[in-house]
């Protein structure tokens, strides 16, 4: 299936692939998609997590298989199916699934926030719920899936202690991130850092407004200097907000920094049409220091 749908940059628009799952429908951002292949025997590891199936090597590159059912405390998968690759946070990650339906294009605006229409054992590692014909499509946190088998592919907040002891400063950075913990992380790990000045929204509406806010106030220079964004976030995206503050001319100049589990050659591509002024995977909270450091304190 091709997976290389080309989107329009900024347009506020994900491409959803649809797959079932024990007879469920679930989806996942086509942007995290390498391929999809049928599946293939895998090697089981020893004293491995519950929720990985084993290893293989699809043109000699080896790969990491979860079963989703797992997971998801549906069972065990079982031969068959397929395998979903994806590609975020630097990883290379397999995911055993039965079948995939296809690919749908919506907006940010469309997803619903998680609630009472999941169930419990869903509600930790969903994202978002689409509405689609007759049914409803959980979007799965595959992020949150894989920091839970291996806590190592999270944000490595040791890092900024190894930044070593730094003086306090007032630089309003506005921050955008829909995941509870990881804002937390962000915000936690930019105050050890010294910066002590920050908002911090659950998307990029909600960091537009801000915006939008200080703009009529006039206070636009008090309350942001820098930005930082997520990708993927519900209402509107990060894309979305990078073109809006780059194509105004009050705010062209605000340094944008796009943190995302999503950055990649393509995406960073992306980012840079846009205007972003950074482009960072996740994982490096320390090298989200680093450059928030050169942009706002010009630092080298």
């Amino acid at each position: 299936m091709d997976t290389k749908i080309l989107l329009e940059n900024g347009t506020n628009e994900l491409e959803v692939l649809e797959f079932k799952l024990d007879g469920n429908a679930y989806g996942i951002n086509v942007a995290k998609i390498k391929e999809i292949i049928t599946y293939q025997p895998v090697t089981p590891v020893p004293n491995a997590h519950p929720s990985i199936e084993g290893i293989f090597m699809p043109r000699d590159t080896m790969i990491t298989a979860i079963d989703l059912k797992n997971c998801l405390q549906r069972g065990n998968a079982t031969p068959g199916g397929l395998f979903i690759i994806t590609s975020f946070n630097k990883l290379d990650i397999a995911f055993h699934v039965d079948s995939v339906i296809g690919i749908h294009r919506v907006s940010w605006r469309d997803i619903i926030k998680p609630g009472a229409t999941v169930s419990t054992t869903e509600e930790g590692v969903s994202t978002g719920i689409i509405k689609f014909e007759d049914r409803l499509i959980i979007i799965l946190d595959f992020e949150k899936i894989v920091a839970d088998i291996n806590p190592e592919t999270g944000l490595k907040t040791t890092e900024i202690e190894e930044l070593g002891e730094r003086e306090r400063n007032d630089i309003p950075i506005l921050i955008a991130e829909d995941s509870p913990l990881l804002n937390k992380l962000i915000v936690d790990s930019l105050h050890k850092a010294g910066y002590a000045n920050l908002i911090h929204t659950e998307n990029g509406q909600q960091a537009y407004d801000v915006i939008e806010e200080c703009k009529k106030e006039g206070t636009l220079k008090e309350h942001v200097q820098c930005v930082i964004t997520d990708i993927e976030m519900p209402i509107m995206d990060g894309h979305r907000l990078t073109k809006l503050i780059k194509s105004d001319e009050e705010t062209k100049d605000i340094p944008v920094v796009i943190f995302s589990s999503l950055v990649n050659e393509e995406m960073k591509r992306k980012g840079a049409a846009l205007g972003a002024n950074a482009q960072l995977s996740k994982p490096e909270i320390g090298n989200l220091v680093r450059t928030v450091d050169k942009l706002v304190l010009n630092l080298k």
